[in-house]
């Protein structure tokens, strides 16, 4: 999945410059998907997204041979997991050149100490395999220089995306509206009648998320916030757009997912490929990440012309200017999520 939707056009650059290039992942759907961008596909067999040591070191030891078969020149690493066993597998494999893009660390300041101590620690080890760091928001590079990670093996990258499929004056004004309309078909009934004023509400306030259906992306808060919003701000639809996530240890449950649709104002479109089109129908956009990296969907939004809300963390903070471009909340916290929408 990542090979496909983050990657995909960089490792299409890649080959376009002349490289030879092979990803290597869990086997699966999206394997296809590369192979018809003319990607080479390797499939791991112990690769996982869930927590299992076991197979993360079986994964370890399958990339090391093959990166001795492949007798690979540059391993590009990415992803918490494999951006630290692959980093370990390919400088054991003697590979002249090992590179890491840090997509976010995998702990922030305000986590438990415990955490901290063990995610730093492991990164402080997996750095020390690689020839380059290339870390995605200036608060992870002076993390990473505090641990010790050399600084000229440190390139704050950023991020980016394609501002000509991200751009608003693509789409007419019967796109919008069809937009708008296929948003609000999500939500499965229309709001409770028994709000006072409810009635008088002639347009709806629509807010968009896109992500992955798991706790880390802040969905919980954003439940609870849109129970919020119903007794205050009736006119607030929250429409989710990403795909069910099992294979992660916080995975949002079925359930879960039932009891805010049941709240009359939540809905839920699942895995969309014409995200760019459904922006235009959208008010406002939400982001309620515990811990992003320098977060697409919010640049994204605001391309599109969208104000967005987000979580007051790293990466979040160097797409909102606050009070500018959107508003910046406190994390895990739904009433300033429900205040800020309403703002």
């Amino acid at each position: 999945m990542s090979l496909d939707w983050l990657l995909g056009p960089q490792l299409v650059a890649f080959a376009e410059a002349g490289f030879e290039v092979i990803g290597m992942s869990a086997p699966g759907p999206h394997a296809e998907r590369l192979r018809s961008m003319g990607i080479a596909h390797v499939g791991l067999r112990y690769a996982t997204r869930a927590i299992a040591f076991h197979r993360d070191a079986a994964a370890l030891a399958e990339l090391y041979h093959h990166f001795r078969r492949l007798r690979s020149s540059i391993v590009h690493t990415h992803n918490p997991k494999p951006g630290v066993y692959g980093r370990i597998a390919a400088r054991l494999a003697r590979v002249p050149v090992v590179v890491n893009t840090q997509h976010g660390l995998y702990a922030t300041p305000g986590d438990p100490l415990r955490r901290r101590a063990l995610v730093y620690s492991i990164e402080r080890v997996a750095a020390a395999c690689s020839d380059a760091e290339l870390v995605q928001n200036v608060e992870d590079r002076d993390t990473l220089a505090r641990l010790g990670v050399p600084d000229d093996k440190l390139t704050v990258l950023g991020n980016g995306i394609d501002l000509s499929r991200f751009d608003p004056r693509r789409f007419s004004a019967t796109e919008r509206a069809g937009a708008r309309a296929e948003l609000l078909s999500a939500i499965a009934r229309p709001h409770p009648p028994d709000q006072s004023g409810d009635d008088l509400v002639s347009e709806p306030v629509i807010v968009g998320l896109i992500g992955r259906l798991v706790v880390e992306k802040g969905y919980r808060e954003v439940f609870a916030a849109a129970g919020y919003l119903r007794r205050v701000a009736p006119e607030v639809r929250l429409v989710i757009i990403g795909p069910e996530d099992p294979d992660k240890h916080d995975a949002i449950s079925q359930p879960e997912c039932a009891a805010a649709k049941a709240l009359g104002n939540v809905g839920f479109l699942g895995l969309r490929h014409d995200v760019e089109r459904l922006y235009t129908g959208m008010d406002l956009y939400l982001l309620a990440s515990h811990r992003e990296g320098f977060p697409r969907s919010a640049m994204e939004a605001s391309a599109m012309g969208l104000p967005v809300v987000a979580t007051d963390i790293r990466g979040c903070r160097q797409v909102v200017d606050h009070g500018h471009t959107g508003l910046l909340v406190p994390v895990h916290d739904p009433v300033a999520i429900a205040e800020a929408v309403t703002y």
